[in-house]
């Protein structure tokens, strides 16, 4: 049997999220703006919850379209705040709405929220090799200047341990276990992908484009602090 990292052993939505996506590089802005606003509805709930309503978030915010959300006003703010498919607080539906006009302006001044956003690792993910599930950190430096210049620029529900959550989830650090299968296929070298354009990455791929540790690992895409 597949050893796997304890936090994912809940149902098969969780495992099916640690197998294919937890810890896998993205580097699609679309897909990068769907993990900044689920991470910040995740804020004092289980993650569980929150891949359970994953597929409504997708339907109520427009597929995560940072241009169509960051257009929302009053009307969209009631509809959202009716629909049972998502989390129902006014704080974070508009946090989500203003996060993504920030979005849009970091793209604007970097040409990439991606370009952007990996700053903070220098590019390349950070390999941990973590033994047991308590020694993986609720936040870190690199995680609390994330959180300080995104503040600074208008994002909320980005606090450090947000952050953190954030970037275990785009792989931009590898926090599996050490004894989990996926933690020694995320430390293979990634493939080079050339840095796309703000204007490619806005073409609305959709959340299902394969990001290169997909290609590394064979696996297909279905889709912490730790879980």
């Amino acid at each position: 049997m597949k050893k796997r990292c304890p936090w994912c052993e809940i149902n098969a939505l969780e495992v099916a999220y640690h197998d294919r996506e937890w810890g896998v590089p993205v580097h699609d802005d679309r897909r990068l703006f769907e993990f900044l606003i689920l991470e910040g509805a995740q804020a004092g709930l289980s993650w569980d919850t929150i891949l359970r309503k994953r597929e409504n978030y997708r339907r109520a915010f427009a597929g995560f379209g940072a241009r169509k959300v960051a257009r929302f006003g009053a009307r969209q703010v009631r509809v959202l705040l009716s629909n049972p498919g998502i989390v129902r607080n006014r704080l974070k539906i508009a946090a989500a709405i203003s996060n993504a006009k920030a979005f849009l302006a970091v793209q604007r001044e970097f040409g990439s929220f991606d370009r952007y956003i990996w700053r903070f690792v220098d590019s390349r993910p950070r390999q941990n090799r973590w033994r047991r599930h308590k020694q993986v950190p609720a936040s870190t430096p690199e995680s609390g200047a994330m959180s300080k210049d995104l503040k600074k620029r208008g994002f909320r529900f980005v606090g450090s341990t947000i952050c953190y959550a954030f970037m275990q989830a785009v792989g931009m650090v590898n926090d599996h276990l050490v004894y989990c299968f996926r933690h020694r296929q995320l430390s293979r070298p990634p493939l080079r992908v050339p840095r796309r354009s703000s204007r490619e990455t806005r073409g609305d791929p959709g959340p299902g484009r394969r990001s290169v540790a997909f290609a590394n690992s064979g696996d297909r895409p279905p889709g912490r602090a730790s879980r």
